[in-house]
């Protein structure tokens, strides 16, 4: 499988997981996530897979500093329901990450590790992720806006031509190229850009 070699220069999120350790999965229970895996997971990349990936990185090193953020142990909230726009596809990412699941995630060992409640949708919650420790809870509201770097003006016209099948494979092949490229820019150029993700810690 060949990606985009920009991927391999995106920050990756390193976690500990207690189950992971007990079970002998990761030794330590450290997991770490790339890009790479959130493109997996999505099928493709995205500026809504890019930034949310982004929002993860920046909203747990908020909340755990120079800590390894303990997977399992995080509430992730959404201001809309999961079928509304790219919500479902968001918090596919968050299971990913942090673990945390709806009703319908990992039941637990003894009465540990419990994954299910963490994940919420549709609540009264600012930013487009809240993130939450459940130890202190801790916890930071994260807003993503991607107006500070606009798609190249030729891609319309040449998705246009992609979906009608009317595009030439240089064409297919030069809009694809743009679209990795504003993906790019997102996750390297301005991944500390607080036009692009802002952050605000809740009482």
């Amino acid at each position: 499988m060949t990606f985009p070699p920009f991927f391999d220069q995106v920050r990756r999120i390193r976690m500990r997981d207690p189950l992971s350790d007990l079970l002998g999965s990761a030794e330590d229970g450290v997991l770490e996530y790339g890009y790479a895996d959130a493109v997996r997971l999505a099928g493709h990349s995205c500026p809504t897979v890019a930034g949310t990936y982004l929002m993860l990185a920046k909203g747990l090193e908020a909340l755990f500093g120079d800590d390894l953020p303990e997977r399992g142990a995080i509430r992730v909230a959404f201001p809309h329901p999961r079928t509304e726009g790219v919500t479902g596809v968001m918090a596919a990412v968050a299971t990913l990450v942090t673990g945390a699941t709806g009703d319908d995630g990992f039941k637990g060992l003894g009465g540990l590790f419990d994954r299910r409640g963490l994940l919420s949708f549709g609540g009264q919650t600012e930013g487009d992720i809240t993130l939450a420790r459940e130890d202190s809870g801790k916890a930071v509201a994260v807003h993503y806006s991607t107006q500070a770097i606009p798609a190249d003006p030729e891609m319309g016209t040449l998705l246009g031509l992609a979906l009608s099948g009317q595009a030439t494979e240089s064409e297919r092949s030069r809009f694809g190229d743009l679209w990795q490229d504003r993906v790019r820019r997102i996750l390297l150029d301005h991944a500390d850009d607080p036009d692009v993700v802002r952050l605000r810690a809740l009482d």
